[in-house]
């Protein structure tokens, strides 16, 4: 009973719509009405500028990190399997509620920074790592949105291949391989983008007048 109190108050943590709150009580708009319709930080960026757009990146990646951490109130030994499992079930539940947020009609965002949130507190290197790929993807083409998808395919490489010894459990094997086909799936209007070139790009340097 206890674990599922824990995973609801995981899924009650992710529905937290920080883009929506923010955009709603601070810029009197909602985000869902204006970019690209989605309540998360890249469009958050996009639409309402970078102090929002951080802000509210850091809030959604917290939402992930601390529902993992909910798993130490359930007594299990740290580096246990049952630990790890546990970890990565708050952690989906987080990622679930910001998709589908009880606060805001089920109408959230994709999870990327919850996502990452969730990897950050159960294997800090890989998350390092993670976004190491991002950026480098993201110099190189200035696509937010194919940086995301490139971070997520690379987490089961990682996982499998190069920590493969840091990260045993099947659960978490699993999870990286159901991550990088999410991530794709629910950036499939961007591919579509992507491929008839209507993508955005990012500007990472601003040019001086």
């Amino acid at each position: 009973m206890s674990i599922i109190i824990l995973l609801v108050f995981a899924y009650l943590i992710g529905s937290i719509p920080t883009a929506v709150w923010v955009s709603k009580r601070i810029y009197g708009l909602d985000i869902r009405e204006h970019g690209s319709g989605n309540a998360g930080a890249t469009n958050t960026f996009r639409v309402l500028g970078k102090k929002a757009g951080i802000g509210v990146m850091i809030v959604d990646m917290l939402k992930g990190f601390v529902a993992v951490k909910l798993s130490y109130l359930a007594g299990f030994h740290s580096g246990s399997e049952q630990l790890t499992n546990l970890q990565v079930g708050l952690g989906l539940c987080a990622v679930v509620g910001h998709i589908f947020p009880i606060w805001a009609g089920f109408r959230g965002g994709k999870g990327i920074a919850t996502l990452f949130g969730m990897i950050l507190a159960i294997h800090p290197i890989v998350a390092i790592s993670l976004v190491a790929v991002f950026l480098l993807m993201l110099f190189l083409t200035r696509y937010v949105s194919l940086s995301s998808m490139a971070a997520s395919v690379a987490f089961p490489v990682l996982i499998l291949f190069i920590f493969k010894d840091q990260a045993p459990e099947i659960s978490y094997k699993l999870f990286a391989i159901a991550t990088a086909c999410m991530v794709v799936l629910t950036h499939h209007k961007n591919i579509s983008r992507l491929l008839a070139g209507n993508e955005s790009k990012v500007r990472l340097i601003k040019r001086r007048k």
